[in-house]
């Protein structure tokens, strides 16, 4: 009996190891052009440019929105923020209705963390806290590990990118490992490498166990407040936008930090890590952050508010570099790694993402779904749920149509001809455009009919 209780365990054991463990990285308000491998003229990106060296680096990747709340919600759920109520940074929050990827992956075995920026509600009810963590406020409490993490780092919005002395005490936002266990102990150093220093350990605890693990690592470069310092400033030393660059370099140096340690454990092989942005670099005048050439930034549908830096290395999968220009988002996170490991039949609603083993296989080139997009013009707007200004897009292969008054007026752009978005077609191929505002139509009727609760009954 001994030796079938130990060699079921052995079998289970390898089943749990057969799984890829999963990283999911995200950088905060890096736009489309902030990389070497992207064409940046100052950046030195040089673990960024290798993982576009050696794996899937994507030409059209798209968060789901033009501002940070809504695209992390769409990495978890594989579906629109629209359809839950999460239309704008610190609006709405994630509904325990939602179905979540750590959910999914803890019923096949998986440890879950969670570690930097939240962004999905507040963290407490007990204290003050960042923007919406206030005593009783149950209404924004929503924290990740009641949504299927097992261990958390996290802060609930944007705090500095480099903490300096004296300044973890008085900003007001801390970081919080669980139900009520803030973080007191002064934070000191690059933002990105104290998020990699709690990462790291959760990723050897689960080699220890021999199972696999999802960690989502949300780095806070390079939202504002930008600050840096040495080492990282050091090759930018005369440039005025100098700690932008360095938190970017700090990003970049965890990023070959994470790799090189996964490399040590012997886990590289079955690791998939994604990498992007949560939406374009800020729209503030006179920020650093680049779009090579791709019209507007943060906050807007226009393709340099949602256009974003987007790799995949997976070597057990990808064995030859390439690029992929099929438009591709967040939102096929979720049905990617369903599909990866059997549970297509996981979710019983609507989703926004397509799984993308085929072209992970080198087997797809045109994209199933179309991707659409709507974003409210405010915070107040959003608040007020007055959707009557906002932008909607849609993609489908190389066009794409976008209003900025919730489609009463709408262009149509060939992204492949005129990514920058200066010639509007819509005279020029009314057919073309018709077929997508029916199908964008079809789909914000979708999302409002979720949106009402219909897929939770």
């Amino acid at each position: 009996m001994k030796f079938f209780i130990v060699l079921i365990s052995f079998y289970l054991s390898a089943a749990s190891q057969s799984k890829p463990n999963i990283i999911l990285c995200m950088a905060d308000d890096m736009g489309w052009g902030d990389t070497s491998y992207n064409g940046h003229p100052v950046l030195r990106t040089p673990h960024l440019d290798q993982m576009a060296e050696e794996g899937l680096r994507f030409n059209r990747f798209y968060a789901s929105s033009p501002v940070c709340s809504p695209t992390r919600a769409s990495c978890l759920t594989g579906r629109h923020p629209f359809r839950y109520g999460i239309t704008f940074a610190n609006t709405g929050r994630l509904e325990k209705e939602e179905i979540t990827l750590p959910e999914i992956l803890k019923k096949q075995g998986y440890k879950t963390g969670h570690f930097g920026k939240w962004h999905l509600g507040a963290l407490t009810t007990k204290v003050k806290d960042a923007h919406r963590g206030r005593p009783n406020n149950q209404e924004s409490y929503s924290p990740p590990w009641e949504h299927g993490y097992d261990e958390c780092f996290v802060t609930e919005s944007a705090v500095p990118t480099f903490w300096k002395e004296g300044v973890y005490q008085s900003y007001g936002t801390s970081y919080w490992t669980g139900m009520d266990q803030q973080v007191k102990e002064e934070i000191l150093g690059d933002s990105s490498k104290l998020i990699l220093d709690r990462t790291l350990p959760f990723i050897e605890r689960s080699v220890a166990e021999k199972v696999p693990f999802l960690a989502v690592i949300w780095f806070h470069a390079p939202h504002m407040p930008v600050v840096s310092a040495s080492p990282y400033t050091d090759a930018y030393a005369e440039h005025e936008d100098k700690e932008y660059y360095g938190a970017i370099t700090g990003i970049d140096i965890q990023m070959g930090r994470l790799r090189q340690h996964l490399n040590k454990l012997g886990i590289e092989e079955n690791t998939m890590i994604w990498f992007c942005s949560d939406n374009g670099p800020s729209h503030k005048p006179n920020k650093a952050g680049q779009t090579k050439n791709l019209r507007a930034r943060k906050r807007s549908l226009y393709e340099g508010g949602v256009r974003v830096p987007g790799l995949l290395v997976w070597p057990a999968k990808i064995r030859q570099a390439r690029h992929v220009d099929m438009p591709c988002s967040t939102m096929d996170y979720l049905p990617t790694i369903l599909e990866i490991l059997g549970e297509q039949d996981a979710i019983d609603r609507p989703l926004d993402g397509i799984s993308l083993v085929p072209l992970i296989e080198n087997k797809m080139n045109n994209r199933s779904k179309a991707i659409a997009f709507e974003s409210c013009i405010s915070m107040l707007a959003a608040r007020k749920k007055d959707y009557s200004k906002n932008e909607v897009a849609l993609i489908e292969g190389k066009y794409k149509i976008y209003s900025k008054d919730s489609g009463k007026t709408i262009a149509l752009f060939d992204l492949e001809k005129d990514p920058s978005e200066k010639v509007d077609l819509s005279n020029e191929l009314p057919e073309i455009k018709q077929k997508l505002i029916n199908k964008l139509i079809s789909w914000r009727q979708s999302c409002r009919e979720s949106a009402s609760g219909q897929n939770y009954k």
